[in-house]
């Protein structure tokens, strides 16, 4: 048995798992809410990430744990986006639950507007759309998190902006 196979499979210990879990699982939970539009779905996605961490022990890099935890997170939620059953139904429900509590009724049918917009753009835009407003990465982070060049990154969130005001074109959100 080889080293790197020995340290895929040794456990995780209990301790640093918690403490990643405690961390980063509201941050999992918020990007898959976001990315899926539906908090059950964001559950079992956050789920199956921190079992996917407490099963194959990564070798995470110091102060690279929340950039791996998103990018399994934004992968999970790719593949489960991609199921027709989910689109037509989520496309429709309201995603409002974890955008927090507005006083102002024009600015929740705003949010509202907004995240089903985004929930309308292409995978790649709606990675780096979330990652970017919603978690606060930068280029050159996201870039790395999502293995794609700099200037790739750059492009989508231009053109994710830019599809977004496409989409919201016509509302009081120009």
């Amino acid at each position: 048995m080889s080293e790197q196979t020995r340290k895929a499979a040794a456990p995780m210990d209990e301790r640093l798992f918690e403490e990643l879990y405690a961390k980063y699982a509201n941050d999992v939970l918020r990007v898959s809410y976001f990315y899926l539009g539906d908090r059950q779905q964001a559950e079992d996605v956050t789920q199956e990430v921190f079992i996917k961490l407490l099963t194959t022990s990564p070798e995470l890099l110091p102060g690279r744990e929340k950039a791996w935890l998103l990018k399994v997170a934004l992968n999970k939620c790719r593949d489960t986006w991609r199921n027709a059953w989910v689109r037509r139904v989520v496309l429709g429900s309201p995603a409002m639950e974890l955008t927090g509590v507005y006083g102002d009724m024009d600015e929740r049918l705003e949010k509202q507007e907004l995240l089903q917009a985004i929930h309308r753009l292409p995978a790649d835009f709606r990675d780096v759309i979330l990652l970017h407003y919603y978690q606060g990465y930068g280029i050159a982070e996201m870039a790395q998190m999502l293995s794609v060049p700099e200037g790739t990154i750059s492009s989508r969130l231009s053109r994710g902006r830019k599809k977004l005001e496409e989409l919201l074109k016509g509302s009081e959100l120009r």
